[in-house]
């Protein structure tokens, strides 16, 4: 399948993509939803008239698709997004000339990317965040618990997971302040107040609710998928030291005991465009074995259950020119997949709705160099990071911008998620 548009064998919007996002741009300044193909933005507003020929379920799809946010779409569930992608697959195809040929609409109907401006894609009512890989799990334990007792003894049995702040989830591209907060010193000492010290990034994905469900009635796994939208990248940032006392290895400070509060409502950061499960589905594959077997209500129907996404993190310190790679994993190696996730949040009655976000938590891989945070790199700043010029990192610091990608590999294509950019300012 190939579209009328240009698309380099690098590009992470092919016609196999066609992610959904909101944009807006020096000649119409109103926020809008658009789908990337190639280089270029396909205004959806614009070939409305289309749409309500061709996907008439949508209903009024200029209403739709000119809101500041995907909620209403994202609302209308699975059978609709699936009609529209298929019209967009249809009417972009390289064989297709009834925007092809149209010279007029196609030259309203498409934005170059380099010329917009990308926003928040989705009006986020609630965020959760796992903790859904074992690998990391395990890392962060044997550091501060030893290797006895790296797991918790429910890792194993269920998804963990905690209720965040949404109201700080930002776009690519927005700057975030370092954070503030109380830190202790040492066990037994009385803390202290200041900025973050050890400023930690979180390699995560997402995914954003869709159709959501009733209040008392659970999201059945097998369900799942008809209620996930779409997964994005995401930075969870992290300051450790406000999180707990993990450069002493004392005591945790003030996640004890209801969890992490400070350390990371502060910022977290997403890539602007949304890549639908659809466009996901070639890419699945076996998830890792789970032992012991879960129980029944999370219990997967075939092993296809995990997506071979390639994830890779680079950082850029403030006195380098340079990005260095600092780790390359996949989404591949989460024990908890996102169905899995979704099933979970939901087996106690929890309603969700169009637009919640749930991150998978940070995603480790098997070796060193798969790592997806600093604090797991470093071990917890035991081992230092060397860049260009001499210049040293074991924590992110004032200046410096870390830049998040993923892509699924195809045949002589990719589908990507584009990337997902962060650079960090004095408090």
């Amino acid at each position: 399948m190939k579209s009328f548009i240009e698309v380099s064998s690098d590009s992470h919007f092919p016609i196999q993509n066609l992610p959904f996002g909101i944009f807006s741009h020096d000649g119409n300044l109103s926020s809008r939803v658009g789908v990337a193909i190639g280089d270029q933005i396909l205004d959806l507003m614009v070939i409305s008239t289309l749409l309500e020929k061709h996907v008439p379920e949508l209903g009024n799809p200029k209403l739709v698709f000119s809101q500041p946010s995907l909620n209403m779409f994202m609302s209308l569930g699975r059978p609709i997004w699936q009609a529209t992608r298929k019209f967009l697959q249809s009417i972009l195809s390289e064989d297709n000339p009834e925007l092809r040929d149209d010279r007029e609409l196609r030259k309203q109907s498409f934005i170059p990317q380099k010329l917009a401006k990308m926003h928040l894609p989705v009006n986020i009512g609630h965020y959760t965040d796992f903790y859904a890989s074992k690998e990391h799990a395990t890392n962060c334990g044997i550091m501060f618990r030893g290797k006895d007792n790296a797991l918790m003894p429910n890792w194993i049995h269920l998804p963990v997971g905690y209720h965040g702040r949404a109201s700080s989830i930002v776009v690519s591209g927005t700057d975030i302040a370092r954070p503030s907060g109380q830190k202790s010193p040492g066990k037994g000492k009385p803390p202290i107040f200041g900025p973050s010290e050890r400023l930690d990034i979180e390699l995560e994905m997402a995914f954003f609710v869709g159709a959501g469900n009733n209040l008392g009635e659970p999201i059945p796994l097998q369900e799942a998928k008809d209620h996930i939208f779409g997964m994005v990248l995401m930075n969870d940032w992290s300051a450790r030291d406000i999180q707990g006392s993990y450069q002493y290895n004392t005591t945790a400070w003030e996640y004890v005991p209801l969890g992490p509060f400070l350390g990371k409502s502060f910022g977290t950061t997403i890539s602007p465009w949304i890549v639908t499960l659809d466009a996901l589905e070639p890419f699945l594959v076996d998830g890792p074995c789970q032992d012991p077997t879960p129980l029944p209500y999370l219990q997967e129907k075939g092993k296809k259950s995990a997506y071979d996404i390639h994830l890779e993190v680079k950082m850029k310190p403030k006195e380098c020119d340079n990005y260095k790679t600092l780790t390359r994993s996949n989404l591949k190696y989460m024990y908890w997949s996102i169905n899995q996730q979704l099933a979970h949040h939901t087996v106690n009655g929890c309603n969700m709705r169009p637009g919640d976000l749930c991150g998978t938590g940070t995603i480790s891989g098997p070796t060193e160099d798969a790592r997806g945070s600093l604090l797991e790199i470093t071990w917890n700043g035991q081992n230092v990071i060397n860049f260009d010029n001499g210049v040293k990192r074991m924590f992110v610091e004032d200046g410096d911008e870390v830049v998040l990608t993923g892509f699924c590999q195809g045949e002589g294509y990719k589908v990507g998620f584009g990337e997902c950019s962060g650079k960090i300012m004095p408090t």
